[in-house]
């Protein structure tokens, strides 16, 4: 059984739910779990100011007309994911399915990675990649849900915080 992998499903512009809940139930119907894994809508929450001038959190389509499916590239799930309604087909030359690489998958934030984090708050760390590769600081936060901790570097004799992804520090040995 080959690797399943991301790919990019074009849809008409306000059906990505449809095509996703859709693919969902064809998926459950016909036995598929093992060649589709996974389907996603992918989303962020923007805050967002009515004429009223009251803030409200909506939730946010990152691309509009786009499903991202996790699956086993064959003739079978080809033809269920392209036979959805509202789908017109894979994102990929001659409508060629091209699976997303690594860092486009993990860039798109779609699925997430655990990181071990080998520190906590309050401990020395080297930073190991960017521009201030090579200095040390001192974790302030630590939050696993965004990937990004908060490091107090000590620059030019003031403390100067920074924001970092979780793999760009490593404890000082």
């Amino acid at each position: 059984m080959d690797e399943a992998k991301w790919y990019v499903v074009h849809t008409y512009s306000g059906y990505e739910n449809k095509v996703a809940s859709n693919l969902e139930k064809t998926v459950e119907n016909r036995q598929m779990q093992d060649l589709i894994q996974e389907i996603r809508v992918p989303t962020e929450k923007v805050t967002e100011v009515g004429s009223n001038g009251q803030t409200k959190e909506v939730e946010r389509k990152i691309f509009p007309g786009y499903v991202i499916v996790k699956m086993v590239m064959t003739d079978e799930s080809w033809y269920a994911v392209r036979n959805i309604r509202g789908c017109t087909g894979f994102v990929g030359p001659s409508s060629k399915p091209i699976p997303l690489t690594n860092e486009e998958v993990q860039r798109l934030g779609v699925e997430k990675r655990s990181v071990e984090v080998s520190y906590k708050i309050g401990d020395s760390v080297n930073i190991v990649d960017g521009p201030l590769e090579g200095f040390i600081g001192v974790v302030d936060e630590i939050d696993l849900e965004k990937n990004r901790i908060r490091v107090t570097v000590s620059m030019f004799g003031r403390e100067t915080p920074v924001d970092l992804e979780l793999d760009q520090a490593e404890p000082v040995e």
